[in-house]
């Protein structure tokens, strides 16, 4: 029998869809399944989006051009502008989601063999792009009893070798929800400048910042210009995660006709997808406010109930919808299987992510979940109850 590639069998499982199996068991056996494991917001859609697909009168279904159609990049930057980040249509290339992005940018600067170093907890398919592009990644670890604050830079000078790259973080994080401050942002690039690194951001979450904070883009920072690199998507901004479309974001040029050729290689991004993210551009600024409101009161609502729970310890998000919760278990991984195939609570049960898959280095995150807030306030308090009552069945 043909032989699977190292690679292939390296490639990391998802900690978000892995129990998908259990889950969909439980639903056939009649129990209730609350999903607390995945970022698909039930925000709706921005109506203007949809609409613009569905009055459209297109009767060929054609390729788009390979960095994403004129109009939108040009709307696309326009978006940007406005936000502090002066760029333009050049410096972007729009992408089949923010994974795509990621892909495309880590084939760009790095050959195998090489190293990208990320604080983590990160998002979990850090790991799976980079074993794809045959890439180290070099973790460095923050800790929920500082909210998962930016490692200091020794931390990550001590890390940088021959082969590093670059410097990688999510911002506002996944799975922590963790906000990088301007200052936090202006370390990194005194590392990155350092020592000729690229700095990748990874910014989808932009638009939810908490507690009258806001958002650092690397972009924004003077200096950065040949070293700074933003992963962006429609997916979280507009509840469009079905869309898949992302972009990537630089005004190094190299490396934007790069990231074209491997743009090229795939042909297009999807042509309906580009039209609903060129007419989500013009969703009025009361949709995110309202967006927003709602996720902090159930940020509020998920973190004041689980530190109800004894033995459980939980780091307060100040962006995103994500959180990480540390439980009175000694495997995340094991009891979030039990949950689902093992347990309920009057006929319901809750579904969360396993972090051991939100870090590479062994043995870290045994111990912690994390926790979307994409459900209803009701639906979060319900699900709190039913871990909490989980939690006092459960046997290490």
């Amino acid at each position: 029998m043909p032989s699977i590639s190292n690679k292939g069998i390296q490639m990391p499982e998802s900690p978000i869809r892995k129990l998908v199996p259990y889950a969909e068991d439980a639903k056939k056996r009649g129990v209730k399944v609350f999903h607390l494991n995945i970022g698909q917001p039930d925000i709706k859609t921005p109506q203007i989006a949809l609409d613009a697909v569905k009055n459209n009168t297109i009767e060929t279904l054609s390729y788009a051009r390979s960095e994403g159609s004129e109009e939108y990049r040009n709307k696309l930057a326009n978006y940007y502008v406005k936000n502090n980040i002066p760029v333009n249509s050049s410096n972007i290339v729009v992408t089949t989601g923010g994974s795509e992005a990621l892909l495309f940018t880590i084939g760009s600067i790095t050959d195998p063999g090489d190293e990208i170093i990320i604080p983590e907890p990160f998002y979990a398919n850090y790991n799976g792009f980079s074993t794809a592009s045959g890439v180290s990644v070099v973790p460095v670890i923050s800790s929920i009893d500082d909210n998962f604050a930016l490692p200091k830079i020794e931390d990550f000078e001590k890390l940088i070798t021959a082969k590093t790259k670059a410097i990688l973080i999510c911002n506002p994080g996944n799975p922590t929800g963790y906000l990088y401050s301007e200052e936090e942002i202006k370390k990194l690039k005194e590392i990155v400048l350092k020592h000729d690194l690229f700095l990748i951001a990874d910014e989808v979450y932009r638009e939810f910042t908490y507690d009258g904070l806001n958002h650092t883009s690397v972009l924004s920072i003077e200096g950065l210009e040949n070293n700074a690199i933003v992963i962006d998507s429609v997916s979280k901004r507009y509840s469009m995660c079905g869309a898949r479309i992302g972009c990537i974001v630089s005004k190094n040029d190299e490396f934007i006709k790069t990231a074209v050729k491997f743009a090229q290689a795939r042909l297009s991004p999807p042509t309906y997808a580009l039209i609903a993210s060129e007419a989500a551009l013009d969703t009025p600024q009361s949709y995110f406010d309202n967006v927003k409101e709602e996720y902090v009161s159930r940020r509020n609502i998920l973190i004041s109930e689980l530190q109800k729970i004894d033995g459980v310890k939980v780091a307060n998000p100040k962006g995103a919808f994500y959180c990480v919760a540390e439980l009175p278990v000694k495997d995340s991984d094991h009891f979030a299987q039990w949950i689902l195939e093992s347990f309920n609570h009057n006929n319901e049960t809750v579904m969360v992510a396993p972090a051991s898959g939100f870090y590479s280095t062994a043995g870290e995150g045994k111990n912690q979940v994390r926790i979307a807030y994409v459900l209803n306030e009701d639906d979060l308090k319900k699900s709190v109850e039913i871990l909490a009552a989980a939690l006092k069945q459960y046997q290490n």
